[in-house]
């Protein structure tokens, strides 16, 4: 199936919109240690536009300040550690997306990342891909979940 695919699994549509972060669950799989991946009530937001193209940017919420105008290069290390951002096209194939990055915060994310997902009425939920912690390069199993923003009223 490609991106174009508006059904799979019981969907009644794609991701299509812009999803606010809820939670971020970190579990290492080698201890089952689970914790707030960005920390409590992380600043995120994952778009999917309906012209295939998604982007992501995900804040730890109490980032720490900065002295100046400009970080310090130690600031800008503390920023870039408390963040994640990316941009990618991506397709839907039943019970995952994939994001095919071309541009990232960290090098290491370009390609593609699989996620498996589902969507429910205004819930978006990621879980179930393993990955590498960017941080500790230990192998995690991530969950995210999003809520569907609503345009102003």
């Amino acid at each position: 199936m490609n991106g174009s695919m508006e059904t799979g699994h019981g969907r009644s549509s794609r991701p299509v919109g812009t999803w606010t972060m809820l939670s971020w669950m970190r579990e290492v799989v080698a201890t089952g240690e689970t914790s707030d991946a960005m920390g409590p009530n992380p600043i995120g937001y994952i778009a999917y536009h309906a012209d295939d193209r998604m982007m992501a940017l995900v804040l730890k919420r109490d980032r720490p300040p900065v002295s100046g105008a400009a970080p310090t290069d130690g600031e800008k290390v503390k920023l870039f550690d408390t963040m994640h951002a990316y941009s990618a096209t991506y397709t839907v194939d039943d019970d995952r997306v994939v994001h095919h990055v071309d541009a990232a915060w960290n090098p290491a994310w370009l390609g593609d990342l699989i996620r498996p997902y589902e969507l429910d009425g205004d819930t978006l939920t990621i879980s179930g891909a393993p990955s590498k912690d960017p941080a500790t390069g230990e192998d995690v199993m991530d969950r995210i979940d999003f809520r569907k923003l609503q345009k102003p009223s």
